[in-house]
């Protein structure tokens, strides 16, 4: 009988981890979800990150969003995969309302708090949209132009030990 040797797997890198974590986030609270959860905070013990910014951090990414910030996370996930531009209604931390048309890029977690990652066209910028800020978002059919996730997220270079 033969032995089979798996090759030792490499830690996933941040765009995974919010990849993953943005799937799961829209998916409610259903048996599925919640195992799938599970999974992904299992994967986390491995990670061997020990301190409380992460600690927060790993927390957010493994409870479902509220209701209706889910259905705009998965308005925005569709937006990333399909490469298009998405429009925001986005109420900025003074109160004000802008529409915005962004370029998607992906979603990371900091803290308690989703944001999206995009580059803005109306401030012609990489800017970072807080999910709980974004009070609608509209789906485009404008093709957005490529961003490398790699050169916006923190960390991107180093990989979990």
């Amino acid at each position: 009988m033969a032995t089979v040797m798996k090759p030792p797997a490499s830690p996933l890198t941040t765009a995974e981890i919010a990849a993953l974590a943005l799937s799961l986030a829209h998916l409610g609270s259903g048996p599925q979800a919640a195992a799938a959860r599970h999974g992904l905070r299992h994967a986390f013990e491995h990670l061997q990150l020990d301190d409380d910014v992460t600690a927060t951090t790993l927390a957010t990414l493994t409870e479902p969003l509220p209701a209706a910030v889910a259905d705009r996370a998965r308005t925005i996930a569709s937006a990333i995969t399909s490469r298009l531009v998405i429009r925001l209604h986005y109420r900025d931390v003074s109160g004000r309302i802008t529409v915005r048309d962004v370029d998607p890029v992906t979603c990371m977690v900091h803290r308690e708090h989703w944001y999206l990652v995009g580059m803005c066209r109306m401030r012609g910028a990489i800017r970072a949209f807080r999910f709980d800020r974004i009070i609608a978002t509209e789906p485009t059919f404008v093709p957005a132009r490529p961003h490398p996730a790699e050169r916006f997220l923190p960390f991107q270079g180093k990989r979990a030990a």
